[in-house]
């Protein structure tokens, strides 16, 4: 029998950044919590949380920036619209843009931002 393989979120991380540090903490929680069974008890109605499928994943931290192909899925996932890639790339104006100034500049890369980048949904 075979189990299925976690899909892997990448948080890309910037250890000095007060928002990078809260996505990394609740994105820590909200695994181990996906990993968790909820137990049955006569004094707790789990109606709710029930109705909420958690799914487990793999947590992938890193200070390094995406690849050329992890950016152009990030910028996908939000859209082309105006001032998109300069959210994720600073002073970007188009998906090219945006893979350039990458190359030019690692630090030009907003964080924190993650993403299922090997399974975008």
């Amino acid at each position: 029998m075979q189990h299925k393989s976690l899909d892997v979120i990448t948080l890309f991380h910037k250890a000095s950044s007060p928002a990078s540090i809260r996505a990394q903490t609740l994105l820590k929680q909200i695994s181990a919590h996906a990993s968790e069974s909820a137990t049955e008890d006569q004094a707790t109605d789990h109606t709710q949380q029930n109705k909420f499928q958690r799914t487990e994943f793999e947590l992938n931290v890193t200070e390094d920036p995406p690849t050329s192909d992890q950016l152009r899925t990030i910028l996908e996932y939000v859209g082309s619209g105006a001032g998109r890639a300069g959210q994720i790339v600073e002073g970007a104006t188009s998906e090219a843009d945006a893979v350039t100034k990458l190359k030019e500049n690692p630090d030009s890369f907003q964080r924190p931002v993650f993403s299922d980048t090997e399974n975008p949904k």
